[in-house]
């Protein structure tokens, strides 16, 4: 497929994914993509970063799993894409698209971070600290109420830009292949990029491919938040510029501050801050100077702003697509 295709391909994909998600029957019937690189990676894991191995030959080795990973992803992508491509410029063009919608979680993400809302309001403390469990990787009995509905925004934020906004990004980019190299780098970085014992030297190297992947998607869903917030009665975009100015950069991720910050300052939140993990406390920089006291509401608050930055992000690649093709045939 040419260059040109991708943009529309990617916003199909979007759309796509928006409408259906990805279906609960195929799931259980074959899994999802993003398992399958799980599995990939979890066997990189067990065959290279053996308990026998120093520190420095693990880092080598996950250097050699970073590059199997992503290089397996791209492979098995272009196959597909090449496959469908055998059925017509029209109707491959569909079935690619179709693929990447289950690389992108706009409908998912949206589902599970108003799930929190939903069960706060019903069940109150207890099923909201259930329902955000299942989207953020600290401990909930350590939430209170107001807390668990700040991990439910921060958890928004985040995977806005990673599980949106950038496979978006890259598939817009570099087709099927690019959004399939991205979902790899990611998953394996939630999986063994984190600073454990097991996995500070092995995990060094994706965690690192994470970091650089990632740093396009969480400026330009910053921005996107910020001009969500222009055509949002309740939200203020010039509050959310000074929390990008003044906290992005303070946050302990590279990449998770700046939508966090944009969240924050456009809500009149304050989010992030201290956390546990397991009974592991982390400290990390509050974004934003709003108040703490987050509820219900603001996730809903927050969630239209979601939507509205989402449509917005689409538009803009719209746009560029439109651009280049008018510079290109004129």
């Amino acid at each position: 497929m040419a260059p040109l295709e991708f943009l529309p391909i990617a916003l199909l994909a979007l759309g796509f994914e928006a409408l259906a998600g990805y279906p609960d029957l195929l799931f259980r019937r074959i899994g999802h993509p993003v398992s399958w690189m799980g599995a990939l990676i979890g066997l990189l894991d067990r065959t290279l970063n053996r308990d026998d191995l120093d520190d420095e030959r693990r880092r080598m080795n996950g250097v050699l799993a970073a590059v199997v990973n992503v290089l397996v992803s791209i492979a098995a992508a272009t196959l597909l894409a090449a496959l469908f491509g055998l059925a017509g410029p029209i109707a491959g063009l569909g079935l690619v698209a179709i693929a990447g919608s289950t690389l992108i979680a706009a409908r998912s993400l949206h589902v599970h971070v108003a799930a929190v809302a939903d069960g706060m309001r019903r069940g109150g403390l207890a099923e909201g600290r259930t329902a955000v469990s299942r989207i953020v990787g600290r401990n909930p009995e350590h939430l209170d109420a107001a807390g668990v509905c700040r991990a439910a925004i921060e958890s928004l934020a985040e995977s806005f830009s990673d599980g949106v906004t950038a496979p978006l990004f890259w598939m817009a980019l570099f087709g099927l292949p690019g959004a399939a190299a991205y979902k790899a780098i990611n998953t394996a970085d939630s999986m063994i990029g984190h600073k454990t014992p097991r996995h500070l030297a092995f995990g060094w190297a994706s965690a690192r491919l994470d970091d650089l992947v990632n740093l396009p998607a969480s400026r330009l869903t910053a921005w996107g938040i910020v001009l969500a917030a222009l055509a949002d009665d309740g939200a203020s975009a010039a509050a959310a510029l000074r929390a990008i100015d003044r906290d992005a950069r303070r946050h302990k991720s590279p990449n998770a501050g700046w939508p966090e910050a944009a969240m924050a300052g456009a809500l009149g939140l304050r989010l992030n801050g201290p956390k546990v993990y397991g009974d592991t406390r982390v400290d990390d920089a509050w974004m934003g100077e709003g108040r703490a006291e987050v509820n219900a509401y603001d996730i809903d608050r927050a969630l239209r702003l979601y939507r509205r930055a989402v449509l917005l992000i689409a538009a803009l690649l719209g746009l560029v697509w439109l651009g280049l093709v008018i510079l290109v045939y004129g």
